[in-house]
C-alpha cells in the first residue's frame, strides 16, 4: 500500500474513532435483586432437637445461625465407605462430566461474539490468463489481447458497536454461560446429596430385610405350633388360621424390601459411573456405624439467595432476558459498516507490488430498517415480557428455596421426635420380650406368648431403623437445600471458563 493510501485512510480511522467514543449501549442495565427481607425461615424460633439416649442417631442436634458450610460436608457422618461413594462419583459420574462440556461449550461462544469487537481481516490471491476479444479496447496498458493477471488483496471490515448491539449480545451470552455453570453445580450437590441419600436408603433397607427376616422365622414357629396343638386339640382352627394370615401378611412385607434394596444399589452404581453388575457386593455399613452431626450449620436468610444454585441459575436467566432487551432494541437502531480493501495487479508475479499496480479503497456504508411489518417492535415487546416473565420466574425459585429450608427444618425437629418415640417403644418391647422369655424358661409362660412378644420386639425394631434413617437423610437434605457448600471447592467458585 502506497503512502497516499495511508494519508486517506486517517478520515475513515478519524470516523471510527468519534464513533466509539460517542456509543452506548442501549436497553437496561442490569441489577441484581435484592436480597428477601426476612429474618428466619421459619415462624417460631429453632431450639435443640430432642434427643434420644443411648440409640444411634440419637444425639440432639442445634443449629447454629451464620455459621458457613464446609465443601465435603459428608465427612461429618464419618464413613470412610460413604467417602469413597462419593469421591468415586465425583469422579466418574456422567451427568457431572456432561455439565462440564457444556460449561465449556458456553465459554467457547462467548469467546466467539467477542470476535465480532475486532476487525475482519481476509487476504485473497487471484491469478487467470485469459484473452480478450479483439472487438474490445484491450485493459492492459500493453494493448496485449491474452495476458495473465495476478491479483492479491488485503480486504478490511468492521462494524462499530455504536449502539452497543454486540455489547449486549456477550452480556447475553454472558449471562447464558453463568446459567449453565450454575447447572453444574446445581448437578454437584445434588450428585453428592443423592449418593448421602441412597446410601442411609441401602443401609436402612439391609437392616429392614434382617430383621423382616426373623420375624417371618417367629411367625412360621408360632404357626408350625399352633398347627400342632390343632392336632391335638388344644388349638382352634380360628387360631391357626389367623396366625397363618399374619405370617402371610408379614412375608409380603419382604420382597418389596428387598426389590428397594436391589433398586437402591443400582442407584448407586449408576451414580459413581458403574454398571450394577459392577456395584460391589459387600454390605454398606450399617445406621449404627455413621455418626450424625450434632451441630448443624444454619446460613442466614440474606444469604441463601447466594449459596442455592437455583437461586443464581434464575438470576442469571433474569440477566440474560436483561441484555436481550437491549438487543431487541439495537436492531431496530442503524448499522453502520466499514470496509478497506488494498491491494496489487500485474500480468506479471515479478511486477506485483511495484509503482503503479497498487490499488486501495475505503468506504462506509449505514443502513437503518424502515418498514419491517412491526417485527422488530413486537420483538421488543416480547423481550421485555420475557423479562418479566423471568424475575416472577426468579421470585418463584427463591420462595421454593426458603421453603425447602424450612420443610428439612421442619422435618429435623420432627424426626429427632419421632426417634425418640421410636426408641421408647422399642425398649418396651424389649422389656416385654425379656419378661416373657423368663416366664417361659421358669415354665409360667407360653411360647406363644414369647413368640408373640418376639414378634413385637422385631417389628419395632424395624420402626427403629426406619426412624433413625429419616434422621440422617433429612440431615443430608438441609446441607442441600443450604447450597451444599460448593463455594468452597476451587474447581466450582472460580468460573475457569470465563474469558
Amino acid at each position: 500500500m502506497n503512502p497516499t493510501c495511508h494519508l486517506c485512510t486517517r478520515p475513515l480511522l478519524a470516523t471510527v474513532v468519534t464513533l466509539l467514543l460517542a456509543s452506548c449501549a442501549v436497553g437496561p442495565n442490569f441489577k441484581r435483586p435484592a436480597a428477601p427481607n426476612v429474618s428466619s425461615y421459619t415462624p417460631a424460633p429453632l431450639a435443640n432437637t430432642a434427643a434420644s439416649p443411648n440409640v444411634s442417631g440419637g444425639q440432639s442436634q442445634a443449629f447454629a445461625n451464620g455459621i458457613d458450610i464446609s465443601a465435603d460436608w459428608w465427612t461429618l457422618f464419618h464413613s470412610q465407605p460413604l467417602n469413597d461413594l462419593i469421591q468415586q462419583a465425583l469422579v466418574n459420574n456422567p451427568d457431572l462430566k456432561a455439565a462440564q462440556a457444556a460449561l465449556k461449550v458456553a465459554g467457547e461462544n462467548v469467546l466467539a461474539q467477542r470476535g465480532a469487537y475486532f476487525p475482519s481481516v481476509g487476504a485473497g490471491f487471484a491469478a487467470s490468463r485469459q484473452r480478450q476479444s479483439g472487438q474490445i479496447a484491450p485493459v492492459l496498458n500493453s494493448n496485449a489481447f491474452l495476458y495473465n493477471l495476478f491479483t492479491p488483496q488485503v480486504t478490511v471490515s468492521y462494524v462499530p458497536d455504536v449502539f452497543g448491539l454486540n455489547r449486549r449480545t456477550v452480556e447475553s451470552l454472558q449471562a447464558q454461560q453463568q446459567e449453565v455453570r450454575y447447572q453444574l453445580i446445581a448437578a454437584y450437590t445434588t450428585l453428592t446429596s443423592n449418593v448421602v441419600v441412597t446410601a442411609i436408603q441401602v443401609s436402612s433397607l439391609q437392616q429392614q430385610i434382617e430383621v423382616t427376616r426373623q420375624l417371618i422365622d417367629s411367625n412360621t414357629s408360632a404357626v408350625q405350633i399352633l398347627r400342632y396343638q390343632f392336632k391335638q386339640g388344644y388349638a382352634s382352627g380360628l387360631d391357626v388360621a389367623a396366625q397363618e394370615s399374619q405370617l402371610a401378611q408379614v412375608a409380603a412385607t419382604l420382597p418389596p424390601l428387598v426389590k428397594q434394596l436391589a433398586q437402591a444399589r443400582d442407584q448407586l452404581a449408576v451414580l459413581s459411573g458403574r454398571f450394577p453388575s459392577q456395584m460391589p457386593t459387600q454390605a454398606f455399613p450399617d445406621l449404627s456405624q455413621l455418626q450424625l452431626p450434632e451441630t448443624l450449620p444454619l446460613s442466614l436468610p440474606s444469604t441463601l439467595v447466594e449459596q442455592r444454585p437455583d437461586v443464581l441459575q434464575a438470576e442469571a436467566n433474569l440477566h440474560d432476558s436483561s441484555a436481550k432487551i437491549g438487543i431487541a432494541i439495537a436492531n431496530r437502531l442503524p448499522n453502520i459498516q466499514l470496509t478497506a480493501n488494498a491491494g496489487s495487479s500485474a500480468a506479471a508475479l515479478n511486477q506485483l507490488f511495484t509503482a503503479g499496480t497498487g490499488f486501495w479503497s475505503i468506504g462506509a456504508a449505514a443502513t437503518a430498517p424502515i418498514f419491517q411489518g412491526g417485527t422488530l417492535l413486537h420483538q421488543e415487546r416480547a423481550a421485555k415480557a420475557a423479562y418479566d416473565q423471568a424475575a416472577e420466574q426468579y421470585r418463584s425459585t427463591v420462595l421454593t428455596a426458603f421453603q425447602n429450608v424450612a420443610d428439612t427444618l421442619t422435618a429435623l425437629e420432627q424426626d429427632a421426635e419421632g426417634l425418640k418415640a421410636a426408641a421408647q417403644a422399642a425398649a418396651a418391647a424389649k422389656t416385654t420380650l425379656d419378661l416373657a422369655q423368663r416366664q417361659y424358661q421358669s415354665g409360667y409362660g407360653a411360647y406363644l406368648a414369647l413368640l408373640s412378644a418376639e414378634q413385637a420386639d422385631q417389628q419395632m425394631r424395624i420402626n427403629l431403623v426406619q426412624a433413625q434413617a429419616s434422621r440422617y437423610a433429612d440431615t443430608a437434605a438441609l446441607f442441600q437445600a443450604l447450597g451444599g457448600g460448593w463455594w468452597h471447592r476451587s474447581d466450582l467458585a472460580t468460573d475457569q471458563h470465563a474469558q
